[in-house]
């Protein structure tokens, strides 16, 4: 095992023991992983980092409320055919032209080890992940229209998001290597924050974050801020030079850190009032 890869996370993608050692369990055991998390703990980023760290190529697999399991394998383009049939000049009559692979389909067929993202699987269909299980487990599938069987040379790295919308099958799960990546303390997202604004003013980032756990931790905030807006409201913040601690009390550019028109009101509510302290 001396050869064996072990993901320590990159230079822009920070990690704890408790990450790193799911995703080099399902290495090690070829599973796939199954990344749940609340928005903005750096599910899919995750892939990008694992794919970067290997020095492979990322497929990306979104997964949406129609997305059927097949459409990962392959899909066969008739309209394009009977196209050809009736206004072009190449043969119809070779159905493989006609194939083209998905997301999961072009990580069997790739000439060396890739990672595979299968993000959001909870959106789908109660049946998507059971669909999924036969091919997962074989690495391999049949072309119906050609008879051809795509067999995985290499075992792409799998990885799976989840933001926990619908339950998944006990199948499915037994199958998966499983970690909830907690959302960060202060003290991480602090090297978060440097890792993405590294010249940055110790003072700025300290009261900024400060500030930032104070509004996730308001009651009744329909949608808490993430780590991504908090790097972007720190940027506006330095862009408009409002580094001193008293600028950042009075919550500037709110609408980098606040999606939804009710927790503006909350917030400015609580300002006004004096519940809310940063």
């Amino acid at each position: 095992m001396s050869d064996f890869f072990r993901f320590r996370g990159t230079p822009t993608y920070l990690t704890n023991d408790a990450l790193e050692a799911a995703v080099n369990a399902s290495l090690a055991l070829e599973k796939p992983l199954l990344v749940r998390g609340e928005p903005g703990t750096g599910k899919t980023l995750l892939a990008e980092a694992v794919a970067e760290a290997m020095e492979t190529e990322l497929i990306h697999w979104p997964v949406k409320s129609t997305t059927r399991a097949q459409d990962g394998l392959y899909v066969y383009d008739t309209v394009q055919r009977l196209y050809d049939s009736r206004f072009g000049d190449g043969d119809v009559k070779d159905i493989r032209r006609y194939i083209k692979h998905g997301p999961l389909g072009r990580a069997f067929a790739a000439k060396k080890r890739v990672v595979i993202l299968i993000d959001e699987v909870d959106k789908a269909d109660l049946e998507f992940p059971n669909d999924l299980l036969h091919e997962l487990d074989r690495m391999r599938f049949v072309v119906a229209e050609t008879g051809d069987e795509i067999v995985a040379e290499h075992r792409p790295i799998v990885i799976i998001t989840s933001n926990n919308e619908k339950e998944l099958p006990d199948a499915f799960l037994r199958r998966c290597v499983f970690h909830f990546i907690d959302f960060p303390e202060q003290e991480l997202m602090k090297r978060i924050v440097k890792v993405h604004h590294p010249d940055i003013d110790r003072d700025l980032v300290d009261q900024a974050v400060v500030t930032f756990y104070a509004l996730r931790q308001l009651p009744r905030l329909r949608k808490r801020p993430t780590t991504s807006e908090l790097v972007d409201w720190i940027a506006v913040l330095r862009r408009a030079g409002l580094g001193e601690q008293r600028f950042i009390r009075e919550l500037p550019f709110l609408g980098v850190l606040l999606k939804k028109e009710q927790d503006v009101d909350l917030v400015t509510t609580a300002k006004k009032s004096g519940t809310f302290s940063n």
